[in-house]
């Protein structure tokens, strides 16, 4: 009760004002302690003379005081700074004495009033260690109360460099929490035993079981500025043994304002273990290419679309035509885009299914640039409706790349997937089936340049793994995957968009570009470490279940497509599908006639043709697997 009151007083009161009557006093009795110094611990002198003297010296270190603004710090979070503009006060207000009393001397102003000069250097001394020393027990004494009151989270820091440093100054900083950094963690053998500010650093290899329940260690903090995934991955893999939270400190590039603040420090995320260096991309040609133009976006509700409306809302375009037919995700995207100043930009609530709609989009807005991101892209429930697959995902970019010649679009970009090589699925044939149909324009169209690009899965996207994962934690468990063995390339949503807006700059039209996405990943080592990264156990506290595979699902993904091979570009990270050459008339016309025939609701005779346009299409663990069957025989 007692230490809630005096940290209630301590936050509300410390005011400036009592901070500068305190150091007043405290000058004072610095004063009078020089005298007793300078006369060997005793009053034998003329105390008569402090009577005129110390209100002298109290006024001027007071004004001195004010004007450089020593008493306006936090006490409670003193530092080299505040401590510097002491310094500062003190030594202005002491040449200012020792100023006035040699004119005094001079001009005999009050001939019986003077200052010794060694009480002046003296007193200089005591008032600078003085009113130092005072904030900073000032900052102990407030630093024990509050620690009294608040649970202490014991920390480690992985990297006893700058980063580490920096780290380290954080947490100590950090009033919010109650961080007590037992040590840190380095690999260089020079560091080890040494100590930072009385902190030992430990060689990894100390780091034990035993060790951290001795410690009582909460959490190991790596502070590694370009620390390399796979390295990540490892590390995080044995902090997670130990039964210890893993958080990061972010890139330099993200501190606000250039500072580094506790509250910045994340939890280790599963795109950060990616395996692979996240892939950047920094062209100025797409700040060139989509300033000053009119910008649509399809399917700008998704997780695709909604990001790539988010990055060219960045960029000085003319506007912003957002299309999506699910109306309450376009409402949160148009919300968030409001919030951000945006002004500059339309939402509409149609279906690229409708040509009339979509033609009266085009003829009111005319874009320069088209995205298309509306698709229909879950595997199982495609393969339940082949019908619905086709109207959106050939039916829909036929109508929009179609328009797109009509009203000469510069530029149409498609968003593909990596499901559409070697399709065993209705997604991803269709999806093939609607790059074929883009191919087919492109080797015709002299005005639109078209552009496909191809993605892996992508993480945190609406239906992905990873959300799935979270509610099924949250639910307590299992989680499931469909196979023990089943591989996926991964993406993060703003890596997939900015390949999406490179690949707008690019090429002459006609490629589809694909990414260096590094080595597939494990869909049931993905859980595991989803388990672990939420404070659970696995299998203890939470397990996987596996499934078996679903209609249409295969177990490794590929990005090219037999017959293809790539090239590559400026940006070592995305390379050219070289495709298989088509028959452009011919193909053209098969998919316009599986468009019109997919009209009649008839799945099976929808499947037989996009087998006859996408040859590779061969099903599996699905119904359709019969007409593969009777085309080999």
């Amino acid at each position: 009760m007692i230490r809630n009151f005096l940290l209630k007083a301590l936050n509300r009161h410390a005011s400036h004002w009592v901070v500068l009557i305190i150091d007043t006093l405290l000058v004072v009795l610095s004063f009078i302690l020089a005298y007793t110094i300078r006369f060997n611990a005793s009053l034998n002198f003329n105390t008569g003379n402090l009577a005129y003297q110390i209100p002298f010296v109290a006024i001027i270190f007071l004004c001195c005081f004010w004007v450089v603004g020593s008493n306006r710090g936090i006490i409670r979070h003193t530092g080299t700074r505040d401590a510097f503009n002491v310094f500062i006060g003190v030594t202005i207000a002491s040449m200012s004495i020792i100023f006035l009393v040699a004119i005094n001397n001079v001009y005999k102003i009050l001939p019986s009033y003077t200052i010794p000069k060694t009480i002046i250097l003296i007193h200089y001394f005591i008032t600078v260690f003085i009113l130092i020393v005072s904030r900073f027990i000032f900052k102990a004494f407030y630093e024990i109360i509050s620690s009294e009151l608040k649970d202490i989270t014991n920390v480690m820091i992985y990297g006893a460099g700058d980063s580490g440093l920096i780290t380290y100054g954080a947490l100590n900083r950090d009033t919010k929490n109650n961080y007590e950094v037992v040590g840190f963690i380095d690999d260089d053998r020079n560091k080890v035993g040494k100590k930072i500010d009385r902190v030992k650093i430990y060689h990894r290899s100390e780091i034990n079981k035993e060790f951290i329940e001795k410690k009582e260690i909460h959490e190991i903090i790596f502070s590694i500025q370009n620390i390399k995934s796979e390295r990540l991955l490892f590390l995080t893999d044995k902090t997670l043994e130990l039964g210890v939270k893993p958080k990061i400190v972010p890139p330099l590039i993200n501190w606000i304002g250039g500072d580094f603040e506790a509250n910045q420090i994340k939890q280790v995320k599963i795109e950060d273990l990616l395996d692979r260096k996240p892939i950047s991309i920094d062209n100025p040609i797409v700040k060139r290419d989509v300033n000053n133009k009119v910008i649509l976006v399809t399917g700008a509700a998704g997780s695709i679309g909604s990001e790539i409306s988010r990055q060219i809302s960045k960029y000085n375009h003319k506007h912003l035509i957002l299309v999506d037919q699910a109306e309450s995700p376009l409402y949160e995207i148009q919300q968030e885009l409001i919030r951000q100043g945006i002004e500059n930009f339309t939402s509409i609530v149609a279906d690229v299914r409708d040509i009339q709609r979509m033609e009266l989009v085009f003829q009111e807005f005319k874009p320069n640039k088209v995205y298309h991101a509306a698709a229909y892209k879950h595997v199982p429930l495609m393969e339940d409706s082949p019908y619905e697959a086709i109207k959106i995902n050939v039916a829909g970019t036929k109508n929009i790349a179609d328009l797109s010649i009509q009203y000469n679009v510069e530029r149409f970009v498609m968003v593909s997937t990596d499901k559409a090589v070697n399709p065993t699925n209705v997604m991803g044939a269709t999806k093939r089936v609607a790059e074929m149909y883009i191919s087919c324009l492109s080797s015709c169209s002299t005005t639109t340049k078209f552009t496909t690009t191809r993605f892996g899965n992508v993480l945190g996207s609406n239906g992905s793994v990873i959300p799935l994962f979270k509610k099924q934690i949250e639910a307590g468990g299992p989680l499931t995957v469909t196979h023990k063995d089943i591989t996926r390339y991964f993406m993060t949503i703003p890596e997939a968009c900015q390949l999406v807006l490179e690949a707008g700059t690019m090429g002459e039209g006609g490629e589809i570009y694909i990414f260096d996405m590094g080595k597939s990943v494990k869909i049931f080592e993905i859980a595991k470490r989803m388990i672990h990264l939420s404070g659970l156990k696995y299998p203890e506290d939470i397990d996987i279940k596996i499934t078996g595979l679903r209609p249409g699902e295969k177990l490794y993904e590929e990005l090219l497509a037999n017959g293809e091979n790539t090239t590559p570009t400026y940006h070592e990270k995305i390379m050219i599908a070289k495709n298989q050459k088509i028959e452009a008339t011919s193909i053209k016309e098969k998919i316009e006639f599986l468009c019109f025939e997919n009209k009649k609701n008839n799945n099976n005779l929808s499947v037989r043709l996009i087998k006859e346009i996408v040859p590779e299409y061969k099903s599996n663990n699905s119904i359709y697997e019969e007409f593969d069957i009777r085309k080999t025989n």
